[in-house]
């Protein structure tokens, strides 16, 4: 029986019919295979959630009255750009009774599809016998190998309605959290659109807390200890051991422990001069450091950010270019940072392209060990993709860009480190009698680089320090005390990298400390495909500004995030959402539940805007030029819409 294909762009199409038998003949929007097969594809979403007004002709006009708006039967419209090709497929699913669902392997690409088929009224009959093709390597082996292990559609259904739920909430929340604050902004005299997302809200409220908390520092000056103890050996070495201060000495100290009193630390430190250095513990013991696994798209977006200095947007743009022009790399939208085991088979030929491909790279590719299997290779952390890595094909990477080639090497490097063995260090611990006051000196050496070799610098120690191996009741004498003068430093502005890993590791921002054992588990702020662009968003609508490496808000993002409910602004609410999501798609959540807690939540802060005074942060706000809100509000279709995507 013939099948028809849906991909999810073209590229993934073209590589589809590579596939499939020849000879083949290219239709107006589908390529037709030998054997009766067609592929076709769509061209990222063809459908879009439709503006109020088509609820509600009243909704044209911006009211508070109005809100909040929830549609009580959801619509979606064809794209302008899509609808052409949307009638393509149309018609194709009425001539076939075979469906493939080729959308990308996550939730989002999952959805793309989906939607179309119920869109176009696919009978239910058809639709239980949809397969699914999930593939992550668009050259020709991998996709004749996914070919032939294609499963039900019906298992995906939650990853689905996961992000059907994700794309409602975002909809719901953001297109009228923007109207009613938009609309206080115009009371309060700003001619701007303020727009707020349940995930661009929390990340530009970060950011402006961690401003404010920068100008507001006052740095305090602290102090430390280190006893100097020589000891006599084959070379001579001086063993720097901490003090530690006393439950007796808290007063003297602040909340992180650190000592606020120099007369105290002078007073020890005349002590503790030409003492006996008593040895009360002594430990000695090897530790390894496994080789970090491969890359997920966030983890390479922060590796990339802090080594190349690169945006998280160019990071994905550079993957995409990797996966779909090139065929170099494995789907890059992956938040796994695993690989099926049955892929160790194909170790050889991936590190044989990675060595052909690029010249840099064969060194370390032949220092590698086949015979290591690295924990990267776990069935169970593996579900619609896997972690990041070079696709065996061998293309010479001289015609890649700049940037193409440090990503190439990058995902490259991450995975010739599975094949080498842990780092090996010698780690060290002296602890100190010196006149009643306990001292302590902490070493580690590396003694086997194992995997650094392959990173070069960037992967050696900082300040290693060597600590002999000192018997325990061994007396030697404490020749001085040397006291640092210190201060405290303000947090750092964020960066790109720090930005990413925030949302990332949303759990150590929360406001409320009960939540952060159940955040960890979540995928944090955003998703690995919305991330990049959720950041760009921000710098576009002038709530975010780069000043040189650092990230920082603008008055305008200060002014919405103080108007804001405190629960709007942190990510607490958005990350438990996302939890769910993700309890979605795991089958452990059901849809009903979530969106009707969202729209209580979206009623309540709905309520809160309109009973409240005109924020007097929202009075202070930049001006800006009647011609610039005309014109945003004559392309206000574009605007909200955006401002509903999280």
């Amino acid at each position: 029986m013939s099948r028809l294909f849906i991909a999810e762009k073209p590229s993934l199409a073209r590589a589809i019919a590579a596939a499939l038998p020849s000879p083949q003949k290219k239709g107006e929007g589908f390529i037709k295979c030998s054997n009766g097969d067609v592929v076709t594809w769509c061209i990222g979403h063809l459908l879009e959630q439709v503006e109020p007004d088509a609820y509600d002709e009243k909704y044209k006009r911006w009211s508070l009255e109005d809100l909040p708006i929830v549609p009580q039967q959801w619509k979606l419209k064809p794209r302008k750009s899509a609808s052409k090709q949307l009638t393509v497929i149309r018609k194709l699913l009425k001539e076939f009774d075979s469906i493939v669902h080729a959308g990308d392997p996550d939730r989002e690409g999952q959805l793309l599809v989906d939607e179309v088929i119920d869109y176009c009224k696919v009978s239910k009959t058809k639709k239980d016998k949809i397969q699914r093709l999930l593939i992550s390597d668009l050259n020709l082996p991998a996709v004749k190998s996914a070919l032939g292990k294609m499963r039900s559609n019906r298992e995906f259904i939650p990853l689905s309605v996961s992000a059907l739920a994700r794309s409602r909430a975002d909809w719901l929340y953001g297109m009228n959290m923007s109207r009613g604050y938009t609309l206080l902004g115009q009371k309060a005299g700003y001619k701007g659109v303020l727009s707020v997302g349940r995930v661009q809200s929390p990340l530009v409220g970060l950011v402006v807390r961690r401003d404010e908390e920068i100008e507001n520092f006052v740095s305090k000056d602290f102090f430390t200890l280190d006893a100097i103890i020589p000891y006599e050996c084959s070379v001579p070495v001086d063993i720097h051991a901490r003090w530690q201060p006393s439950e007796a000495c808290q007063p003297w100290q602040d909340e992180e422990g650190r000592v606020l009193s120099r007369k105290l630390v002078e007073n020890v430190a005349s002590r503790i001069t030409g003492q006996p250095a008593l040895v009360i513990s002594s430990e000695q013991k090897q530790s390894k450091q496994a080789a970090p696994l491969p890359y997920s798209l966030s983890s390479l977006q922060i590796d990339a950010a802090k080594r190349f200095g690169m945006s998280a947007q160019q990071v994905l743009d550079t993957c995409q270019s990797l996966y779909e022009k090139h065929k170099l790399i494995t789907y890059p939208r992956s938040d796994s940072r695993y690989l099926p085991a049955d892929h160790f088979n194909q170790a050889e030929a991936v590190l044989s392209a990675i060595s052909a491909n690029d010249q840099t790279l064969s060194s370390v590719v032949m220092g590698a060990d086949r015979s290591l299997k690295s924990k990267a290779w776990n069935d169970k952390k593996v579900d619609a993709h896997h972690a990041i890595i070079p696709t065996p094909k061998k293309q010479p990477v001289v015609g890649l860009s700049s940037n193409e080639l440090k990503i190439y090497q990058q995902i490259a490097r991450q995975y010739i480190l599975q094949f080498y063995s842990a780092a090996i260090y010698a780690d060290s611990k002296l602890e100190f009698d010196i006149a009643g006051g306990r001292f302590v000196a902490k070493g580690r050496v590396l003694v086997e680089p194992g995997w650094k070799v392959v990173i070069g610098k960037d992967g050696q120690d900082k300040e290693l320090s060597n600590v002999p191996a000192v018997a325990k009741g061994t007396e030697l004498v404490c020749r001085e005390g040397q006291i640092k003068d210190r201060k405290t430093e303000p947090p750092k502005h964020f960066t790109e990298a720090t930005l990413l890993q925030a949302m990332t590791g949303i759990s150590k921002f929360v406001a409320d400390g009960s939540l952060r054992k159940i955040l960890k588990d979540t995928d944090g702020l955003g998703t690995e495909a919305t991330r990049a662009g959720i950041i760009e968003t921000l710098f576009k609508r002038k709530l975010l500004a780069r000043s040189g490496k650092s990230i920082v808000s603008t008055p305008a993002a200060r002014g919405l995030i103080k108007a804001l409910p405190s629960e709007s602004t942190y990510p607490d609410m958005t990350a438990q959402w996302e939890h769910q999501l993700q309890a979605m798609a795991e089958k452990t959540h059901a849809y009903q539940p979530f969106m009707a807690e969202l729209e209580g939540r979206v009623r309540a802060i709905v309520d809160h805007i309109k009973g409240s005074e005109i924020p007097e942060s929202l009075r202070h706000l930049p001006p800006v030029e009647p011609r610039s809100f005309k014109r945003k509000r004559r392309s206000t279709r574009k605007t909200k819409k955006s401002s509903i995507k999280q």
